[in-house]
C-alpha cells in the first residue's frame, strides 16, 4: 500500500496542532495532529474542520484505545466515546455529530495502574519494534479508506489484527 508523503507545519491561525496535507488518487487528505492535551483536543479538530470547511463525515479520528489489545486495530462509523475523554470533547466540539474512528489497542493497566497513568507511559523496548509496523498498517487503513472505501478499510485493519494473533511480526 501507497505511503502517505506529507511535511508537518504549524496549523493556520492560532489553531493549537500541526497539520500535513498530502494526496491518495484525486482525493486531497488533511492529517491533524492536536497540540493540545489529549482531554482537549476537540478544540483544535472543531476549528480545523470550519477552517477547511470539512464536514464530520469526512473526519476519521484516529486514537488508542485501552479496551483493545495492544495492536489490534478497529475501523468503524459512529459510536460513543466509551470513556475515552479526547474521543468526547472532539465529539462535544463537533455538536455531538458521529464520525468515522480509527482505534488502535494498546491494552489494558496492569493490578492497579491508573489508565491515564498508563496511556501516557512510553512504549516499551520490546514494544517499540511493533509500534512503528502499527503505525504502517494504520497508514495503509487510511489510505484504503481513501482510495476504495470502508469495506477496504476494515479488510486491511483485520489483516493486521490476524497477523498479530499469528504471532511476532
Amino acid at each position: 500500500m501507497a505511503r502517505l508523503a506529507a511535511d508537518w507545519a504549524k496549523a493556520p491561525r492560532r489553531i493549537s496542532a500541526v497539520t500535513a496535507s498530502t494526496r491518495i488518487g484525486e482525493m486531497r487528505m488533511l492529517l491533524a495532529l492536536p497540540s493540545t492535551f489529549m482531554n482537549e483536543s476537540g478544540r483544535p479538530v472543531a476549528a480545523l474542520a470550519k477552517y477547511y470547511s470539512v464536514s464530520s463525515d469526512d473526519i476519521i479520528l484516529v486514537h488508542d484505545d485501552i479496551d483493545l489489545p495492544f495492536g489490534r486495530m478497529r475501523f468503524h462509523f459512529g459510536r460513543g466515546p466509551g470513556g475515552h475523554n479526547g474521543v468526547a470533547s472532539v465529539l462535544q466540539a463537533l455538536g455531538g455529530v458521529e464520525l468515522w474512528r480509527l482505534r488502535i489497542g494498546v491494552g489494558r493497566p496492569p493490578g492497579r495502574v491508573d489508565p491515564a497513568d498508563f496511556v501516557l507511559r512510553r512504549f516499551s523496548k520490546e514494544e517499540r519494534p511493533e509500534v512503528d509496523l502499527i503505525v504502517v498498517e494504520a497508514a495503509d487503513v487510511l489510505t484504503a479508506f481513501a482510495a476504495s472505501g470502508e469495506e477496504e478499510a476494515k479488510r486491511i485493519a483485520g489483516e493486521g489484527n490476524r497477523r498479530r494473533e499469528d504471532g511476532p511480526l
